[in-house]
């Protein structure tokens, strides 16, 4: 008698009605299982063969879902949620001199930063977002409540030519954020890197610093650049240059770095960008609100250039519901580039997911479901009124704000999200709190 191999013990077996992996095509798994072992994604089966391959420690029957990456929020500053509705409808120049800053001098320490982390991590995961990325004060706060949760970050420590609520100097910034490199060095989910916050505000002694400590320690850098168009314009006035022709001399635009916002740009900027290999970071929902322009997202993808999404802090948003962004990212994208066809559905679905995994410098690790990489995955219910009739999956993704029916989170297979209700994180305590601070800011 012929024998037959046993069946290979695993952690967990997903089993949806489909799955859309959002690797290098637009195809779609029908029927089929995703089976994780030690975190990872080990296979892509049909289900009626997985059950014969595999003995699941855990095995999850999602009959009316698809079951695709989680999304990637690249740019956010996430203790801002706090300040959510706080200041709206103002330019940015009024908004962040006149009402950001000073609330931000009065109000802002650990606690401030613990408590508004932790509600945005939890409005992020109840929308999809297995991945983050962090700019702000306390970021080793930021870090350790991240690494608690279970979500995925990008910590990017703040550096200013002036005192911050964490540090007097960009001197004592820096070295903090050294620190905390080393600190999560072998903490695969938590990458840490530096954060200097705009031209603006950051002098070229320092930014030539940042470089050559970027460089040295392959931590990532995250800038806010070319955001509006007088930024751009003062610029050229004072220096004689612009920004990115500035920070390209000074060494900090490099495949390493991460270039925020981007409205404002020139071919020769996008070439620059091109030849450099650095990423760039579009927040729509934020530019649109700020009146600060639109990036040029089809001319920055046609160049090569790898584009991810970020909602920015829901301060100027005023959510960090990245379905949400990547509705807004597809539209604009066509107005911009004046073509119905410019960002299509299945493009923003990669900016959301495996481009902001390649700009963070982790799509080796996460961003698609491919065998190898971690089970950062999202679960979607196709049941709901607005998701009837499904011709295609990427369409009905993009243009139909599905965030609402997210009802399952894992990120290196652990669930973080179970029917829509949070695993990790208290929402009746997260609610009390920021309550209490609405209380006292106001």
């Amino acid at each position: 008698m012929p024998s037959h191999p046993l069946p290979q013990a695993v952690e967990l077996m997903i089993s949806p009605a489909k799955i859309l992996p959002v690797g290098s095509d637009a195809r779609v798994f029908n029927n089929c299982s995703l089976i994780v072992d030690k975190g990872k994604i080990i296979a892509i089966s049909p289900t009626a063969q997985a059950h014969k391959t595999y003995t699941p420690q855990d095995h999850i029957i999602l009959s009316e879902h698809v079951l695709m990456p989680g999304l990637i929020n690249a740019h956010g500053h996430s203790a801002m949620t706090l300040l959510r509705g706080y200041a709206d409808d103002l330019p940015l120049t009024q908004w962040l001199q006149e009402y950001i800053w000073p609330a931000e001098n009065r109000w802002v320490n650990e606690h401030f930063v613990q408590d508004g982390t932790e509600l945005a991590i939890a409005e992020m995961l109840k929308s999809g977002t297995t991945c983050y990325s962090d700019m702000y004060f306390y970021p080793e706060t930021s870090a350790q409540v991240a690494h608690t949760s279970g979500i995925r970050a990008q910590i990017t420590c703040p550096i200013l030519d002036f005192p911050t609520p964490c540090a007097r100097t960009p001197d004592e910034a820096i070295n903090k954020c050294l620190a905390l490199h080393d600190r999560y060095l072998d903490i695969g989910r938590i990458t840490v890197g530096f954060g200097p916050h705009a031209p603006y505000t950051v002098s070229d002694e320092i930014f030539e610093r940042i470089g050559i400590l970027s460089a040295e320690r392959q931590a990532p850098i995250q800038v806010h650049l070319h955001e509006t168009a007088q930024e751009v314009s003062e610029a050229i006035r004072n220096t004689g240059e612009r920004p990115i022709s500035r920070l390209h001399k000074l060494g900090v635009i490099t495949p390493l770095t991460q270039c925020v916002h981007m409205t404002t740009l020139n071919d020769h900027d996008i070439e620059r960008l091109s030849l450099s290999g650095a990423s760039v970071i579009h927040c729509p929902e934020s530019n649109l609100k700020l009146a600060s322009g639109l990036c040029p997202t089809q001319q920055l993808l046609d160049a090569g250039i790898t584009v991810g999404l970020g909602t920015d802090g829901a301060a100027s948003n005023n959510d960090l519901d990245l379905f949400g962004e990547l509705h807004t990212a597809a539209l604009i994208g066509k107005l911009s580039a004046n073509s119905a066809s410019a960002i299509n559905a299945y493009q923003a679905l990669h900016m959301a997911t495996l481009g902001g995994a390649k700009a963070l410098g982790i799509g080796h690790l996460t961003g698609s479901l491919d065998i190898g990489k971690a089970c950062d995955a999202i679960a979607i219910k196709l049941d709901d009124l607005s998701s009837l009739p499904l011709y295609n999956l990427a369409s009905q993704l993009v243009y139909t704000h599905q965030s609402r029916q997210v009802s399952d989170v894992w990120v290196e297979g652990k669930r973080l999200l179970q029917d829509g209700k949070l695993c990790t994180l208290n929402e009746d305590n997260i609610k009390h709190r920021a309550k209490a601070w609405a209380t006292k800011i106001s």
